[in-house]
């Protein structure tokens, strides 16, 4: 199991069932890394859009998530809502995907989330990434299923400030949905932060973590 070292995380896989998961999950935590990793290895699978106007959505958003990033993204075809019934088709997808990168941090959703396609996905993970350290994001939705993530990401109101304007102006097809706006981003955002005793801050759900051992002095 690795440790997580975000001063020298090398290679970031980002994995979700749609476009528009990672940067609402984990978007402040993706501009801060990148920002301080320049050239940060950055693979990215999402498993439905595929082919329709969600792909360039999601393409353009990950590009504008990473700066500086060496950034790859698939993005496949399953319907929406319709994993548990193509549960070995992801898997296979997500074993061939592995057999490309070698990351240090998986970021995905959690066990969790009541929507299926999140939930499944995050189960599937530690079958495939045995040996990576995965955080589950979160999703503000309409479901009632938000539980206390026990990690909490600090992050600059700046950063906040880029994540709100980045959503709206990479996502325009769910900018008419009830849900979609700068409150709802901010105010979970703004509860983690109190959690974590600064202004913002964005919560992930883990599994298991190692923590590093202090390197003996000489």
């Amino acid at each position: 199991m690795r440790a997580l070292r975000p001063e020298s995380l090398d290679e970031l896989v980002l994995l979700a069932a749609h476009c528009d998961d990672i940067p609402l999950g984990a978007g402040g935590t993706l501009l801060t890394l990148c920002r301080a990793r320049p050239g940060l290895r950055v693979r990215a699978l999402v498993l439905s859009g595929g082919g329709t106007h969600r792909e360039d959505e999601e393409r353009a958003a990950l590009a504008a998530f990473t700066p500086g990033a060496d950034l790859e993204v698939t993005v496949l075809d399953m319907p929406d809502g319709r994993l548990p019934t193509h549960w070995e088709w992801a898997k296979e997808q997500l074993e061939a995907f592995r057999r490309t990168c070698e990351p240090d941090l998986v970021l995905v959703g959690h066990r969790g989330d009541d929507h299926q396609d999140h939930r499944e996905l995050a189960r599937l993970v530690p079958t495939v990434f045995r040996d990576h350290l995965a955080l589950g994001y979160e999703i503000l939705k309409a479901e009632p299923d938000l539980s206390q993530p026990p990690l909490l990401w600090p992050l600059e109101p700046d950063v906040v400030a880029d994540k709100v304007r980045l959503l709206h102006e990479s996502y325009p097809s769910q900018v008419g949905r009830a849900w979609f706006d700068e409150e709802t981003f901010r105010g979970l955002a703004r509860v983690r932060g109190v959690q974590a005793g600064v202004r913002y801050a964005e919560g992930f759900h883990l599994t298991r973590a190692l923590l590093a051992a202090p390197v003996p002095s000489t």
